[in-house]
């Protein structure tokens, strides 16, 4: 996923949720839909939530310096798990707080080809930005499923995208069932039901992107691939004798954090460990651009094991 394909797919969404939000509020007002304006203000938090991630994709640019010596990467991590607290209490906790007040005292939804029309718009706009950000989110999953290509996924600007857009789609059908419904058969209660239901789904959406972003906060390890590329590459030193252990942490979505033990030939000299250190540390960056720090200690088997112990 490069950082442009994110950018797009943000700023796709921020431009298309301010204006869908404009529209279904006025909308809302005009109808007195409890279901429109639930989506009204899901549209308004999802674009608050975006500028909040352009947000952290600027903080996580800065340079590291004496307070934050390995930069300022995971605060695009922390932004995110902002945003799933914004979508739980800014979206679902408002929603199902309408549609309650809507059910205990309903009231007929006027001018209701207003609102097919305006759910109708933003059912084709929400749809194209959705088919952006799959697309994005594909181009990085590969040949993984849909769940195990955002478990194992570090960049949560996209797939938190994806979540939203898919969690919006979902709110507009049942925001045009529920209208549909109250309207046909003269029962305006379901509006509210509708509105509560937009809730319920948008408190999922909120605990999916939490339980996602809440490892990448905490710190993940690199891909399996990329620790068993490491390791490839200290075993073919001839200096090595053994890879005692081997620790990765995404700092960010392409800043990987390596500490590496290895258990060095003791008849090798300090300039022969010297140099194959230097050596690895090259071809490590190089094959894994995304590793930005390297950290390599000489350390025997034995002593490993003793201090882990």
């Amino acid at each position: 996923m490069t950082e442009g394909g994110s950018l797009k797919v943000i700023f796709a969404a921020l431009i298309g949720n301010a204006l869908i939000s404009v529209t279904k509020f006025a909308a809302a007002g005009m109808t007195g839909s409890s279901a429109m304006l639930s989506e009204a203000i899901h549209s308004l938090v999802d674009t608050g939530n975006q500028v909040l991630m352009l947000h952290g994709l600027r903080r996580a640019k800065k340079p590291a310096d004496d307070a934050h010596p390995f930069g300022y990467g995971m605060e695009v991590y922390f932004w995110t798990f902002v945003v799933a607290i914004l979508v739980f209490a800014g979206g679902a906790g408002v929603s199902i707080y309408e549609g309650v007040h809507k059910v205990m005292a309903p009231e007929p939804v006027s001018n209701v080809m207003i609102n097919y029309a305006v759910l109708g718009a933003a059912m084709v706009f929400e749809g194209i930005a959705w088919v952006m950000a799959y697309r994005e989110f594909g181009r990085s999953k590969g040949r993984m499923g849909l769940i195990e290509a955002v478990s194992r996924s570090k960049d949560p600007t996209v797939f938190t995208i994806l979540f939203e857009d898919t969690a919006a789609l979902l709110g507009l059908l049942v925001a045009f069932i529920g209208i549909a419904a109250a309207d046909y058969l003269d029962m305006p209660l379901l509006d509210g039901v509708a509105s509560i239901v937009i809730g319920l789904i948008l408190a999922l959406t909120a605990s999916l992107l939490a339980f996602e972003t809440k490892g990448l906060l905490i710190g993940e390890a690199a891909h399996p691939r990329v620790v068993e590329g490491m390791r490839r590459i200290a075993r073919a030193e001839d200096t090595v004798i053994g890879v005692n252990e081997i620790l990765t942490m995404h700092l960010g979505p392409k800043d990987i954090l390596l500490n590496v033990s290895l258990d060095f030939a003791d008849k090798k000299t300090a300039e022969d460990v010297e140099t194959s250190v230097t050596n690895m540390e090259r071809q490590i960056k190089m094959q894994f651009p995304e590793v930005t720090r390297v950290f390599i200690e000489a350390q025997s088997r034995a002593s490993q094991r003793r201090l882990r112990s």
